[in-house]
C-alpha cells in the first residue's frame, strides 16, 4: 500500500514522502490517525495544494516540542511505593505513575510520550526516563523510586 505522509514519522519518512507500508499498518493506524493519506492521483493533488499549510503546522509542533525540552530536562521527581527489604516493589511504577508525578510539579506530560523500553520499574532506585516529544525531539527526566515509610 502506498501512502503520502502528512507528518514526520520516525523510521518511516518525513512530511510529503510517498512510502510503501504494509496494508494493515496503513489501513489500521496511519489513515485513521490522520498521519497519512492513500497515494491516489486525487490525494496527491490535494496534498500538493495543502503542502505549505502542513509544513507550517509541522514547524509549529516542532517549536512547541523544542520549548518543552528544557523544561522537561530539569524535572526530577520522587515516587514512594511499598517495597520489600531487598528493594523490590510490591507492584510497579509505570507510565501513569510517572505522568501523575510530573504533573504534580506543574509540567504537562502525556502518558504516550513516556518511553519505557524495559517495561515498568520494579525496584527502588534512580532512573533516567526518555520522553518522546516529536520524531526529532527527545527529553530526559530523572525519577527516584523510594521505599514508602511505614506508619506505626
Amino acid at each position: 500500500m502506498e501512502v503520502i505522509l502528512l507528518e514526520k514519522i520516525q523510521n518511516l519518512g518525513k512530511l510529503g514522502d510517498k512510502v510503501k507500508v504494509k496494508a494493515g499498518y496503513g489501513r489500521n493506524y496511519l489513515l485513521p490517525a490522520g498521519k497519512a493519506v492513500s497515494a491516489s492521483a486525487a490525494n496527491i493533488e490535494k496534498f500538493e495544494a495543502r503542502r505549505a499549510e502542513l509544513e507550517q503546522a509541522e514547524a509549529e509542533i516542532l517549536q512547541k516540542s523544542l520549548s518543552r525540552v528544557e523544561q522537561l530536562n530539569q524535572v526530577a521527581v520522587t515516587i514512594a511505593r511499598k517495597a520489600g527489604s531487598e528493594g523490590k516493589l510490591f507492584g510497579s511504577v509505570g507510565t501513569i505513575d510517572i505522568t501523575e508525578a510530573v504533573r504534580e510539579t506543574g509540567v504537562e506530560l502525556a502518558k504516550h510520550e513516556i518511553r519505557l523500553p524495559d517495561g515498568p520499574f520494579r525496584t527502588i532506585g534512580e532512573f533516567q526516563v526518555q520522553i518522546h516529544l516529536h520524531a526529532d525531539v527527545e527529553a530526559t527526566i530523572r525519577i527516584s523510586i523510594v521505599a514508602e515509610e511505614e506508619q506505626s
